[in-house]
Formats: structure tokens, C-alpha cells, sequence
């Protein structure tokens, strides 16, 4: 986020057109005892930048693996993958948490607040593993609790919020450091059609207003619908 107190979050401009992330001849491969278990099967994909995508399938079918794997969560047992500019092949442990924690923001389908701490102290975690001095830290946590209209409620304990609440606060966490790119894992898988509403809502604001890149595995076609690139995974393939 930029210093400047009128514009904390400003839209991103048009980027030189380079996809936001490249896969390349991607396996994945489990193995249960001598059994291997392929999971996904030489895929090729682009997710252009500043888009908005939506993956699809049956359970089983690759989704969260393949979320994994962009997210640097997991490696591939061939073929490359590039995000942001990185080749995640070459980077070593310590230099891919580092380079998750400056280029990509989380969204989970169990929201995964901490019980103990408030909305606010949820949202600032992030940048608590960043030099930012306390001032910038309140400024920025405050502005992405006004984004998703829970500023009012920042004290409140995960207890006290609704199951809509709780995943906006989630989404105020995975944007508050200002990262390139959202991964979301059914982001409203636990949430009633009008709390997902706002949800959905509010992430197509991130993409549209603010430029963000996301990328979200959903069962849920009304929830895919929101997204401008819909692709379905089975078998390891994308159709």
C-alpha cells in the first residue's frame, strides 16, 4: 500500500501484460505406500494478470493441489511454475515463505481466525512480520476494515461476529499487506447465500477496483459465475 493517508489501497495500473502466473508441463504425483497417485497430469496453464479465476471440478479432481502449487504451499514433481516473476522452482524454503508473505494474500474456506484475538488484531498479523512501525500498521489494518465494512466492529472477538463477518475479517487479512495475488479455497463454502453474496462481492471490488489477481476454487456455480475466467479441472486436466 502506498504511504499516502487519501488513497491507502490505490487501483493498480495496466502491467506490461506478462501472465501473473505460468505453468509449464506441471505433474503432481502422491504416493500412498508403492502406490503412486497422480494428481495432476502435464498441465499447462496462464492466469493473466488482474484476472479473476474460478476453478472447478469434482472433488478429487486436482482443485486445491493446484491451488497449492501457485501458492508455493506445495512443489510439483515436474514442470515449472512462475508467479509474479519468480521461477518458485529456484527459490529455497526461507526465500519462498519471504515470497509469500510479500506477493500473495489467503482465504480460507474455515476463515482461520485466531478465537483469542479481535477483529483487528486478526487482520494486523500479517504485517507484524513486517518493519512497518505501529502508526502504519493501525492506518493500514483500519483501511482494510473499512473496505470490507467491519469498522465498527474491530474489537469484536471471532465469537461475536457472524460466519460473514468472520470471512470478511478473513479477507481484510489476506489483502491488508497489499499483496498481487489472492488464492481463495471455497471462500464461501461455510457461509449462507446472502453472507456468500457479500463475500463474492467483495472480492470481484479487490479485482475490479484495486487489481488484484484472484484465483478461487469453489463447488459452487453461482460463486463461479463471479468470476471473468471460469476452468474446470477432472483427472488432472483442465477443459
Amino acid at each position: 500500500m502506498t504511504s499516502e493517508v487519501n488513497a491507502p489501497i490505490p487501483p493498480v495500473p495496466a502491467r506490461n501484460g506478462s501472465p501473473m502466473a505460468r505453468l509449464t508441463g506441471v505433474r503432481k504425483t502422491f504416493w500412498r505406500g508403492n502406490e503412486a497417485i497422480p494428481v495432476l497430469d502435464g498441465l499447462d496453464l496462464e492466469i493473466p494478470d488482474g484476472s479473476f479465476e474460478a476453478l472447478m471440478g469434482p472433488s478429487g479432481s486436482g482443485k486445491s493441489t493446484l491451488l497449492n502449487l501457485i501458492a508455493g504451499l506445495d512443489r510439483p514433481t515436474a514442470g515449472r511454475i512462475e508467479v509474479a516473476g519468480e521461477d518458485l522452482s529456484a527459490l529455497g524454503e526461507g526465500a519462498l515463505a519471504k515470497w509469500r508473505g510479500r506477493t500473495l494474500g489467503f482465504v480460507f474456506q474455515s476463515f482461520n481466525l485466531l478465537p483469542v484475538l479481535t477483529a483487528f488484531q486478526n487482520v494486523e498479523l500479517p504485517l507484524l512480520l513486517t518493519s512497518l512501525k505501529a502508526a502504519e500498521r493501525r492506518r493500514r489494518t483500519e483501511t482494510a476494515l473499512r473496505i470490507v465494512g467491519l469498522e465498527d466492529r474491530m474489537n469484536h472477538f471471532p465469537s461475536q461476529l457472524s460466519g460473514g463477518q468472520e470471512q470478511r475479517v478473513a479477507v481484510a487479512r489476506a489483502f491488508v499487506h497489499d499483496p498481487r495475488i489472492l488464492v481463495c479455497d471455497e471462500p464461501t463454502g461455510e457461509l449462507d447465500r446472502h453472507s456468500a453474496d457479500e463475500v463474492l462481492g467483495l472480492l470481484e471490488r479487490l479485482n475490479k477496483e484495486f487489481g488484484k489477481t484472484i484465483v478461487m476454487v469453489t463447488h459452487d456455480p453461482a460463486a463461479a459465475a463471479r468470476a471473468s475466467i471460469i476452468r474446470k479441472l477432472d483427472k488432472g486436466k483442465l477443459s
